[in-house]
């Protein structure tokens, strides 16, 4: 009987909410999606098809049961909708604004395979939790029982913030160290505020502080506190550090001025945007106003880059990819955002060198062609012969991915157990390493990814920490 609200995607259309105007949104940095209605929010919730296999639900790290908070939503009950959202994702609102949808859940909806378009999944999700807070419905983190345990987490990101709310609302007590002076991680200081506003990560941060989870800001493991004291100071230790250290770039003119890496860009930006003081962005270093910005890379954060540049008043702004629009690692949908806000997109070309005296006048590019698969089954770019020419550019930002630290080493730790590549070798099912009580999650145990990876392992770790710390209880019980 319930269900019919729903199946309503053969007469209703898909819609998202509507975007500010690009030469609007260009000049500041605030999110671009307006807020749905809440009766849009329920019209489009009723074109769920509430199919048998629910492939969104399949395809979502965090498995979240959206098919039923589809149906609530539009049968406008939507605490509980919010409620049940809440069960399997510690941060809804953050993910229905950063998520890629359009390659997860949305992109696996099976009205859109059958033509219809898909439910907006994530702007529903997003509707939902920004109606919670509003509403008073995210209520405190108040613990049943206090208990005597303690956990050090390394890292304020996603993953070691989802795995201190778990925790804490388990009773155990809960410190978490960064390096930097904000908590968040990459939310705070990677992502651009047009995408995710700050106070939506900065009122989860303070939701943990007021539950009782102690945050040590400004506290670089290895330099400030030694790993070996956190070891010691708490019955289990989670590293959730993600990974920081930019892939870099060589060939002639590498070492040019005006040539930055993409998160010391995003870094700077964010920072201005807090009202920080930022000497690399007064210098102009890390400023586009008025210059011609090449950015190198085709993922998210590129995409991040190039509409910062935009923003900071950049005269031009181009993105070099080597592989064609289809074959991007980044969203489809963030790449048409950049496009509508003058980002222009230079596919099939990679860098081979750079052009400037002291400062970078010009990238030196070659023309690229798709050829046989590679092991990854992508078309592996292949350089076609003297086509070889120039980019003028005043700014160059390598936007290529992140590697991990060398953690042993920064860490003075030789028995930390790393694979080939630098991550942290851990369980994939307990995320215990072979150190005793430390575990690891995230980028720094699945290479660079995604949030809502994070999220998914942060939470998965915590469960994992709390069986342990149960079964020692029950041991010392006997």
């Amino acid at each position: 009987m319930a269900k019919q609200w729903m199946l309503k995607f053969v007469d209703v259309g898909r819609d998202m909410p509507p975007k500010r105007d690009p030469e609007t949104r260009r000049k500041d940095y605030h999110e671009i999606y307006a807020e749905f209605a809440r009766s849009k929010a329920e019209e489009q919730a009723s074109r769920c098809s509430q199919c048998g296999v629910p492939f969104c639900e399949a395809h979502c790290p965090l498995h979240n049961n959206i098919p039923d908070w589809l149906l609530m939503t539009a049968e406008d009950r939507l605490q509980e909708a919010y409620q049940l959202s809440q069960e399997t994702n510690t941060f809804p609102e953050i993910t229905g604004r950063i998520c890629p949808q359009d390659r997860l859940c949305e992109g696996n909806c099976v009205i859109e395979q059958a033509g219809h378009g898909t439910v907006t999944i994530g702007s529903i999700e997003k509707y939902l939790t920004d109606t919670a807070w509003d509403e008073g419905w995210v209520k405190p983190i108040a613990p049943r029982v206090e208990r005597g345990e303690s956990v050090g987490i390394i890292g304020a990101g996603p993953g070691g913030l989802a795995a201190a709310d778990r925790l804490r609302r388990a009773g155990v007590q809960v410190t978490v160290y960064d390096r930097h002076d904000r908590a968040g991680g990459l939310m705070t200081y990677g992502i651009p505020s047009f995408k995710l506003e700050k106070h939506v990560v900065q009122r989860r941060v303070s939701q943990l502080e007021e539950g009782g989870v102690e945050f040590r800001l400004n506290c670089e493991v290895g330099k400030d506190i030694g790993f070996d004291e956190i070891h010691d100071r708490h019955d289990a230790v989670l590293i959730a550090t993600g990974v920081y250290k930019s892939r870099d770039l060589g060939g002639p003119g590498a070492g040019l001025g005006g040539i930055v890496q993409a998160i010391d860009y995003l870094t700077a930006s964010n920072r201005l945007n807090f009202g920080d003081k930022v000497p690399e962005i007064e210098s102009g270093e890390m400023w586009a106003e008025g210059k011609k910005v090449v950015v190198i890379g085709g993922g998210d954060t590129a995409m991040d880059c190039v509409r910062t540049a935009i923003r900071q008043g950049a005269s031009s702004v181009k993105c070099l990819y080597r592989r064609d629009r289809a074959n991007m690692p980044g969203s489809q949908r963030e790449t048409q955002n950049a496009e509508e806000e003058g980002v222009e997109f230079v596919w099939l070309t990679a860098p081979k060198g750079f052009v400037g005296k002291n400062h970078v006048t010009g990238v030196k590019v070659a023309r690229m062609r798709l050829g046989p698969p590679d092991a990854t089954g992508r078309q592996r770019p292949e350089e076609i012969e003297g086509s070889t020419y120039t980019e003028d550019a005043d700014l160059v930002i390598k936007a290529l991915g992140f590697e991990p630290e060398d953690l042993p080493t920064l860490w003075n730790q030789p028995d930390l157990p790393v694979t080939r590549w630098g991550t942290i070798k851990a369980d994939f099912r307990t995320f215990q390493t072979d150190m005793s009580g430390v575990y690891a999650i995230g980028d720094i145990v699945r290479g660079a990814s995604l949030v809502v990876w994070a999220i998914a392992d942060g939470r998965a770790a915590a469960d994992s920490i709390l069986q342990k710390l149960n079964a020692k209880s029950s041991v010392a019980a006997e």
